[in-house]
């Protein structure tokens, strides 16, 4: 075998490290789960885009954001670009067996989070029925962080609700009264009976009053996490016995100085005459009374309601209100 000689070796050249490729950006719709509280996660998912922002705070306590699809037909064709949150406990988000967290209190801190993790400065929150509370929570708080406040459908303070609600049964026939006795005395209120007097007598005259409920609003029904609402509120509307059922803010609706919309249906479980305090109360609100509309006016007077929220949020942003 022959010796090879010794060949010097080449002087080594810089050689340019190619970059390890970075991770392509995953699309998922405008969906996001965002962590709250170190240990939970909560869907939201944002629809159309723009330089208005909204935030959503759905009912309940323990529906979905479902029943605000019907939304994605009027703000994004006005340049809003809104999000849908499932808070804790609903829907799309984890829903941890645990009574110790619905408290009102921790709802608002959640809202926090959430508005953390999405980015959202100089936004409008838009809170319906129990989202209205929350929303008034958040507005005291953390007004700072916005540019304006939609109180949907909500009074100040649980006392004024059943006040109202004690008012709507009493015009209810005294034998239909009289079924409702019978069963909230027994605490049986899944009963047949007891429940056909709900949807008849109050839910399709206070709740929403079209003929055929929209779908949407049905899902979300039919989604309610009855855990947190049971715990929160109680049984229904006329047995209020939960953990906000003491909330009252009247005293404190004069410290809320963001511009302010309150909505409330003619017909709805909330009284008139309170919202119209309220407007008396928030020195920059408008109030905006959907003549045909319930508790889900967005739905059963629905051109009056978006004409009136967009209206505002316009006015808003022109710096008339």
């Amino acid at each position: 075998m022959k010796k090879l000689r010794s060949v010097p070796a080449r002087p080594r050249t810089a050689r340019a490290r190619t970059p390890a490729p970075s991770a392509p950006e995953i699309k998922t719709g405008g969906v996001r789960m965002i962590p709250v509280d170190g240990k939970y996660r909560v869907w939201t998912k944002r629809v159309g885009s723009g330089r208005i922002k909204m935030l959503t705070l759905h009912g309940g306590p323990g529906a979905t954001h479902e029943y605000f699809e019907c939304f994605e037909d009027f703000l994004p064709r006005a340049g809003i670009e809104f999000y849908y949150y499932d808070q804790l406990g609903s829907g799309n988000s984890d829903q941890p067996d645990d009574p110790g967290l619905w408290t009102v209190d921790r709802f608002r801190d959640e809202v926090e989070q959430v508005r953390a993790g999405l980015g959202l400065e100089d936004f409008y929150l838009l809170g319906s029925s129990w989202g209205g509370m929350l929303g008034i929570e958040y507005a005291l708080k953390h007004q700072r962080r916005l540019k304006g406040l939609i109180i949907s459908n909500m009074t100040a303070s649980i006392a004024s609700y059943v006040e109202h609600m004690n008012a709507l049964r009493g015009q209810l026939p005294p034998e239909v009264i009289a079924v409702l006795d019978r069963y909230e005395a027994r605490q049986e209120y899944e009963a047949p009976e007891y429940q056909e007097v709900m949807f008849t007598r109050i839910y399709t005259k206070h709740l929403c009053r079209l003929a055929e409920w929209p779908e949407p609003l049905t899902r979300s029904f039919r989604h309610l996490n009855t855990k947190v609402y049971g715990t929160m509120q109680g049984p229904n509307e006329f047995v209020v016995n939960g953990t906000f059922r003491d909330w009252d803010r009247w005293a404190d609706l004069r410290k809320i100085r963001l511009p302010t919309l309150l909505s409330v249906g003619r017909h709805d479980t909330m009284k008139v005459a309170d919202i119209e305090r309220m407007g008396r109360s928030i020195r920059r609100s408008r109030v905006s009374i959907c003549e045909n509309g319930s508790h889900l006016s967005m739905y059963d007077d629905q051109a009056f309601y978006f004409r009136e929220l967009l209206k505002f949020i316009r006015d808003v942003e022109a710096g008339r209100v």
